[in-house]
């Protein structure tokens, strides 16, 4: 029912944006790169961007390019990166069950949740790569814009990618005093701070100081038992930023910036069991079932995005022998720090020599409660830390016939990626403590167990990784100007990818050792003979190859080369269509997994996309519209996705696999209208189709199964947004403005979809603001909402190997904001 409302609503957003098109006075857009004359009829903006390391239009440019000024994502109240899919609605945020983001861009994602992980789509802050998706989980503030870059990235940025690239510009310092700060009140007790300062600080240095703070008192998840509430929100973000000049055609920015993350962290909704725990299958393991959890499940199934449960504190921090409880707060504990340097020479007239450091550094201590329903089911608490450099030297310049550039990029991450887990109610560890009871007897217990031990045993262990990784590129690229109207550009990049890892799960205080040194050894006795117990501590991953427990080393050692070929032809000003051809990488990836066999830490190699693309970009109606529109088709090899292994013991565990081929192709649209000088209507489409060639899997009942032709994980069919942007004066000193933004896609799956239960329902979104203002700019007073009709949707499901979760999206939230500017 919610479903339907809300896509009336969308619908309805269009029916108002077609009356406003064709009917009265109205609404504003983006600031103008050269504003035109007063008596001219109105335009759509002009938008300045970098995707190819210089400035240009972004309609000048041959790729697909969606470019957002940072004055109308502030009144979008873009605020957050998931926030992004509201304008460039190709682009998708889902959240992994422990916290880390999965991004999708025209359905090229990577469903993994390691925060060690790199993504398919590279974000970067002002050139810099932030290469691992949770570093940009902090608040987004000071923009001078976001440019979303479509389909491969490999001859000019960084770090290869195979779906795209995000890069935020920041506002830099200004060579006059300004300065500003807003406030805000909103629903969940809500109250939110931002601001900045810049201006000169002597004759040749300028600064910037910005900041955000995000705090919510009030969580909007409610538990179905007890009554108590997650979701506040507690983070803060700031950045200060110098710009010097010491001598003609020589310019330093210097700009340092970190985040704090105090929140909540996001518990889930139960809907189902998995395959070996469903009440009355066939599978033994589902007679332990924890009492009443089936009844929980039946009755409390989720209707609206409050609903959902977690383990009482009283449970969680509990000491049972040795297992002992997790005593942290369900709460992230977040630090992020980043330094940049940026120097750059002008050599010549048209020569520039460009230096570019970076240094990030990300910590995370966060526990969180993935059970879905009051039970010791799965709870966690994860601990990592990155430590990442980066050098980027480009020399790069300009002639008659175009544009040129040659660099190298050197970057080298150190990784620790880990958990503690609790499990004592999961199903699986009743069924395992059941077996090892029924073992104590027999002659693989020479450690003495006694039954009070085998029934503690097995609720809490470690997953552990260490991961070292260097990145090295040597890059070209060009455009050569063939005629007036016609343009070629070639890119290379030869880069080499080395990764090096040690990790495992392991026991913790003592509490594996009853099951592993009697039930696993038992089971793995008729294949492997006796395999030698473990000690306190030690790894619990067994290695078929070797018949042993232990740690699980690798090393990855590849190299690639990504190229682009495209020719963009101008046959009138305005009009510029264009083709390519471009190949991309997305570097090998090692898990961290609650691993019972080594295989479920094992690297998957790297992945490869060739990319097929044409579009047009064309001014209409004296440059009252702007259409932009491509067709692309991807074809890819060695996919990289996390997917099911058929365990010997657990039935069905995780791993990294490579899809040997599959294909995505589709259309990819934006339309700008600028109606009149007060109204502009922004409207962008993605249809899209996603597809495995000739894959044998294993589902979650660790049966093989042929997924060919299946989807990829989250990746709907349609998503579209529709934005109307307006602003007029109504005095001689004041001013009204308004924007209203519907978001819609079609269902997709959170797996290779051939459980329902995994299904993300199609959704729509409605948000919407409405403020005066001072024509001086000098202060503003808005309310705003989001999510206005409470559209109850989730962007991820997972299986915590005894149920099957939910991860559900916010619900309505609304408030006001005051802002004064000098």
């Amino acid at each position: 029912m919610r479903n339907s409302q809300s896509l009336r609503a969308f619908l309805a957003l269009g029916v108002c944006a077609g009356a406003l098109l064709t009917g009265g006075e109205a609404l504003a857009q983006t600031p103008v790169a050269t504003p035109p004359p007063a008596d001219a009829a109105p335009t759509v903006d002009t938008i300045i961007v970098t995707a190819q390391r210089r400035e240009e239009t972004a309609n000048s440019v041959g790729m697909g390019i969606q470019a957002f000024k940072g004055d109308d994502l502030e009144t979008l109240r873009v605020t957050d990166a998931k926030d992004l899919s509201t304008v460039a609605p190709s682009f998708s945020v889902s959240q992994g069950y422990q916290g880390v983001p999965i991004y999708t861009l025209r359905g090229i994602g990577f469903n993994t949740i390691n925060l060690s992980a790199t993504s398919t789509v590279g974000t970067y802050v002002d050139e810099v790569a932030y290469a691992y998706p949770f570093m940009n989980t902090g608040p987004l503030y000071d923009l001078e814009r976001v440019e979303v870059l479509k389909g491969p990235q490999g001859t000019l940025y960084g770090r290869n990618t195979t779906a795209g690239l995000i890069d935020f510009v920041t506002r830099k310092p200004t060579e006059t005093f300004a300065a500003g700060v807003t406030g805000e009140l909103g629903n969940y007790r809500t109250r939110n701070f931002d601001g900045f300062i810049s201006g000169p600080l002597g004759d040749k240095a300028q600064g910037r100081l910005a900041f955000r703070s995000d705090d919510s008192d009030e969580g909007w998840q409610v538990s179905n038992t007890r009554g108590e509430r997650l979701g506040e929100i507690h983070r803060w973000g700031a950045r200060g930023t110098l710009a010097l000049q010491p001598a003609d055609g020589f310019d330093v920015e210097l700009s340092l910036s970190g985040w704090r993350n105090n929140s909540d962290t996001l518990a889930a909704q139960a809907i189902g069991f998995t395959p070996n725990t469903t009440p009355g299958g066939p599978s033994p393991v589902a007679l332990f079932n924890a009492p009443g959890l089936a009844s929980y499940v039946s009755t409390h199934m989720p209707t609206d995005a409050a609903q959902a449960d977690w383990a009482p504190a009283s449970l969680r921090t509990a000491d049972i022998g040795t297992g002992l409880g997790i005593h942290q707060p369900l709460k992230e504990n977040d630090d992020f720090y980043a330094g940049r340097l940026k120097m750059t020479w002008d050599v010549g007239d048209n020569m520039r020599l460009v230096s570019l450091t970076g240094y990030n550094r990300l910590t995370r201590d966060a526990t969180f409660d993935w059970s879905g329903a009051p039970y010791d089911i799965l709870i966690q608490r994860a601990e990592g830390e990155i430590k990442s450099v980066s050098e980027e030297l480009r020399l790069e310049g300009d002639s008659d016939r175009g544009h040129w550039l040659v660099g190298g990029y050197y970057g080298r991450d150190e990784i620790t990626d880990g958990n503690r887990t609790l499990l004592g109610d999961n199903a699986n560890v009743g069924f395992i403590r059941f077996y090892t009871a029924t073992l104590l007897g027999s002659p693989f217990n020479t450690g003495g167990y006694t039954p009070l031990q085998a029934s503690q045993a097995f609720r809490t262990y470690e997953d552990i990784g260490l991961l070292e990784t260097t990145t090295w590129s040597l890059y070209a690229n060009a455009d050569w100007k063939l005629t007036d109207s016609l343009k070629l550009t070639t890119g290379l990049r030869y880069t080499q990818d080395k990764q090096d890892f040690e990790g495992c799960s392991r026991d913790f205080n003592s509490n594996m050792l009853p099951n592993v040194n009697v039930t696993n050894r038992a089971l793995f006795f008729g294949v492997y003979g006796l395999v030698a117990p473990i000690t306190q501590g030690q790894c619990v991953t067994f290695n078929p190859a070797t018949a042993s427990f232990g740690k699980v080393s690798s090393t990855l050692d590849e190299d690639n080369i990504a190229w682009r070929l495209g020719l963009d032809w101008t046959p009138a000003e305005g009009t510029l269509l264009y083709a390519s051809i471009s190949r991309g990488a997305k570097a090998g990836d090692t898990p961290i997994n609650a691993a019972n066999i080594s295989t479920q830490d094992a690297p998957a190699r790297q992945e490869l996309l060739l990319a097929y693309e044409g579009g047009i970009k064309t001014a209409l109606f004296e440059r009252r519209v702007q259409l932009n529109a491509a067709l692309f088709y991807y074809d890819y090899e060695d996919k990289q996705l996390s997917v099911y292994f058929a365990d010997p013991i657990y039935t069905a565990l995780a791993r990294l696999s490579n899809i040997p081929n599959a294909k995505a192709y589709g259309l990819d649209t934006d339309v700008t209208w600028r109606v009149n000088s007060d109204l502009t209507a922004i409207v962008s489409a993605t249809w899209l189709h996603t597809e495995l060639e000739q894959y044998i899997g294993i589902n979650g009942a660790g049966a093989a199964q042929d997924f060919t032709g299946a989807s990829f994980p989250y990746s709907p069919k349609f998503q579209g947004s529709a934005t109307l942007i307006w602003s007029r004066p109504i005095t001689d000193n004041l001013g009204v403005q308004a924007a209203v933004n519907g978001r819609y896609q079609t269902r997709s799956h959170a797996d290779l979809g051939e459980d329902p239960r995994f299904a993300l329902k199609s959704y729509g979104l409605l948000s919407a603001s409405f403020g005066v203002h001072s024509l001086d700019d000098r202060w503003e007073l808005s309310v705003w909402g989001r999510n206005l009709t409470d559209e109850y949707y989730w962007n991820s499901v997972a299986s915590n190997a005894n149920l099957v979760v939910r991860f559900p999206a916010q619900p309505k939230t609304y408030g006001m904001s005051l802002t004064f500017k000098y």
